[in-house]
């Protein structure tokens, strides 16, 4: 029996990031959306791989947008979560969710 692909933390982040920008979820967005919620540097390239990976596992799909004068006359590619995408972000939720639940006292208020 085959086990389903575990997602590191980056990718179920980034699934993360796709899942709250809705249509505005492609590469600069995403890496911006994850700099300012983590406070961290980070790169267009730590995001894109994963994207593209995301992607070709099945947990994304893309379609291009408008072509922007912005972005002189090119097209975003905005990422959606697919069916697989989301069944493989509530399979990573449970994991953690079992491994946190080990220590209750990290899940008070004020914990």
């Amino acid at each position: 029996m085959r086990t389903a692909k575990r997602l590191t933390r980056m990718e179920e982040m980034i699934m993360l990031a796709v899942l709250t920008l809705k249509d505005d979820a492609y590469l600069v967005a995403v890496t911006d959306f994850l700099k300012d919620v983590t406070e961290a540097r980070v790169l267009l390239t730590s995001v894109h791989l994963p994207l593209s990976r995301l992607e070709k596992e099945g947990f994304l799909s893309s379609e291009l947008g408008e072509a922007t004068a912005v972005r002189g006359g090119r097209r975003k590619k905005i990422y959606r979560i697919t069916k697989a995408g989301f069944a493989a972000l509530e399979a990573h939720k449970k994991i953690t969710k079992t491994l946190w639940a080990a220590y209750p006292e990290y899940s008070k208020p004020n914990g």
